[in-house]
């Protein structure tokens, strides 16, 4: 039987932090307009890592068994390229993944409305399910669609849009339109992350046919389109704060955005593919700084004043 450091490894803790960004930042939306609930907060939390967790065994399974884990890839060793798990063992650990977070989406859509609003509940599971199918077919499969350059565009849409949309309307039953600003910047700056990793692996990726839109642009052209995430990513989050501007608590994210500045200055210089590595962790460690300094500023700090 594997050991849990085994399957501690392959849930990869240092990428937990991003996926709970979505999170914080809706909740603390739902508590600037008025609505909070703990124990949905906590389920919503959990809810984001049991995703997350999903999501990386299952790259690992698709990458491993396509082979596009091998010794060329710049990043740490995966849990199946390292032959610390078979593919059957890893296979299994991702099924009691998925149900896991069957148990946690159903708990947390039945707490936030109840049994009487049954249109909402269907709509969240769907959402539910639509996640974790996102979360396994991102390499998983011959249609894989981390695989077609379309993972930038998933990470958006989940790691922006639905998790700091949908966790807010857990709370709210409702969407403000300026609420969209935080969800933007959420997904523009998570899919930075993406193209940082992208990035770092464009040599390998393009070696294992892996079309990455690195890989389908190039360097030089992914260190621009990097530089347009993290633009519109501090951008929107900035004209949200003059927008709905009410104490200066608001303005505590503005901390985290000198040193994402200062990543970026790094990135843009680099042209040695493996020094970007390191640059992933700080920019999803920034990015999870960022949305609990919103949290702060806009649930807890600007309701004492």
């Amino acid at each position: 039987m594997p050991k849990l450091s085994t399957w501690v490894n392959a849930a990869r803790l240092r990428t937990l932090p991003l996926s709970v960004s979505g999170v914080l930042v809706g909740t603390a939306l739902a508590g600037f307009y008025g609505s909070g609930n703990l124990t949905i907060f906590i389920l919503a939390l959990c809810t984001a890592i049991g995703f997350q967790i999903t999501s990386n065994f299952a790259n690992d399974y698709g990458d491993g068994v396509k082979g596009t884990d091998n010794e060329e890839r710049i990043g740490p060793k995966r849990v199946l390229q390292s032959g610390l798990l078979t593919r059957k063992v890893l296979k299994r650990g991702i099924i009691v993944s998925i149900i896991v977070n069957g148990i946690l989406v159903v708990s947390v859509v039945y707490l936030a409305f109840g049994p009487e609003n049954l249109g909402y509940i269907f709509l969240f599971m769907v959402l539910g399910a639509f996640s974790i199918w996102a979360a396994i077919k991102y390499t998983v499969g011959t249609s894989a669609y981390g695989y077609r350059g379309l993972g930038d565009v998933f990470v958006f849409l989940f790691f922006g849009l639905l998790a700091v949309l949908g966790t807010m309307f857990l709370f709210t039953k409702n969407i403000s339109w300026p609420a969209v600003l935080p969800a933007i910047s959420i997904g523009a700056l998570s899919t930075g992350v993406l193209n940082l990793n992208n990035l770092r692996d464009h040599e390998s990726d393009k070696a294992s046919n892996k079309n990455t839109l690195v890989v389908q642009m190039g360097y030089e052209k992914g260190l621009i389109y990097h530089t347009w995430l993290i633009g519109v990513g501090l951008l929107s989050l900035l004209i949200f704060i003059v927008l709905e501007f009410q104490c200066y608590f608001q303005l505590l994210p503005f901390i985290v955005f000198i040193p994402i500045l200062l990543q970026l200055k790094r990135v843009r210089g680099t042209r040695i593919p493996s020094l970007l590595d390191p640059e992933l962790k700080k920019l999803a460690i920034g990015i999870f700084l960022l949305s609990a300094l919103f949290y702060l500023g806009n649930n807890i700090f600007c309701n004492f004043e």
